[in-house]
């Protein structure tokens, strides 16, 4: 290492595995930014249920060990590289992606993946934008297509996506259901663009929403939780109605019957499918909900970098999360 060379905290995976596989360390060197590069400050970074899948070894993505997890990074540009533009030192930027990982000081990300983050939003919001926000935008507008006047019923509305889907669907003219599983949830969903709400831990929730909805059915449900809830959604929607799948936990046996006679549709949505053109898209129409005011980040819990394996418990363990679960810097 290069005298001089500064240092930063950071959390690092050795190895696949639980929780306690994430490290923290005090010796790891600031990367330098290279072209079309830029070194960001890091002020909160946001924790996503994929991050658990991939710190398993279970997800598809496997990084080259040692590595470190994290993408939604909001902070202030310390450095950028050469033929950068967009930036200079000192800007408040938010991100969808890094390359040296989120969960630490400093983090390294390519020009293209990092935005500008306007002053009304403080930088744990901001760090609350990245995979949710443009997870719900893809699923909605570009995988389920919807269109005003329909309906849309979020199935676990109270976490990041769930309110991110929430808020884009109500500024976009649909009708939006919400289920949550607590007092404080349930509410956080109505206040975040939800014309209705229901608690999916009642047992007949399922019948509740059946009765709001009548005879039509439900245009498009955004699933969280697909290997709990999917054989009940397909007997919720309309003809030509449509599942967005944003996440599963395991396998669940439907009856293809149900999608038959109405013709419904069963769409994965995966936000690192989306080409550099989608995520521009993705990201003037949401920077525009940011202007106008609708797109308002829900933040839930907060730990210190030193607790990300306590947080990596907590976000696949504890029901009824409401917000978007961060690290602060």
């Amino acid at each position: 290492m290069a005298t001089g060379q500064k240092l930063m905290r950071v959390i690092r995976v050795f190895e696949f595995g639980g929780p306690e596989v994430l490290k923290l360390r005090s010796d790891v060197a600031v990367p330098f930014p290279k072209e079309h590069q830029v070194l960001i400050k890091v002020h909160a970074c946001g924790v996503n249920p994929v991050e658990t899948y991939i710190r398993s070894g279970t997800h598809i993505i496997k990084p080259v060990l040692p590595y470190t997890p994290g993408s939604d990074v909001a902070g202030v540009i310390e450095a950028v590289g050469d033929n950068v533009s967009a930036f200079k030192k000192g800007d408040r930027v938010f991100t969808t992606a890094t390359l040296s990982g989120g969960y630490a000081e400093y983090a390294l990300a390519a020009d293209h993946t990092v935005y500008t983050l306007p002053e009304k939003l403080d930088f744990k919001q901001g760090a609350a934008i990245g995979i949710p926000y443009f997870t719900a935008y893809r699923a909605l507008l570009h995988s389920a297509r919807v269109k005003a006047g329909e309906s849309v019923l979020v199935h676990g509305a109270s976490g990041g996506v769930g309110l991110a889907a929430c808020q884009i669907a109500r500024a976009h003219g649909l009708k939006v259901l919400g289920t949550a599983s607590t007092e404080e949830g349930q509410k956080i969903v109505l206040q975040n663009g939800a014309h209705e709400v229901f608690n999916h831990k009642e047992v007949n929730y399922i019948d509740k929403i059946k009765k709001s909805v009548g005879e039509k059915g439900v245009n498009v449900i955004i699933e969280m939780l697909a290997n709990v809830n999917l054989s009940n959604d397909l007997k919720l929607l309309s003809r030509g109605g449509r599942v967005i799948i944003v996440g599963s936990r395991g396998p669940i046996e439907i009856t293809p019957r149900d999608i038959m006679p109405k013709e419904s549709s069963i769409i994965g949505v995966s936000l690192y499918s989306s080409t550099k053109e989608e995520f521009q898209q993705f990201a003037a129409a949401l920077q525009a909900g940011i202007e106008i005011g609708w797109l308002k980040p829900v933040i839930g819990s907060q730990y210190p970098l030193d607790k990300a394996a306590q947080a990596h418990e907590n976000i696949i363990h504890n029901t009824g999360t409401t917000g978007k679960m961060i690290l602060l810097l």
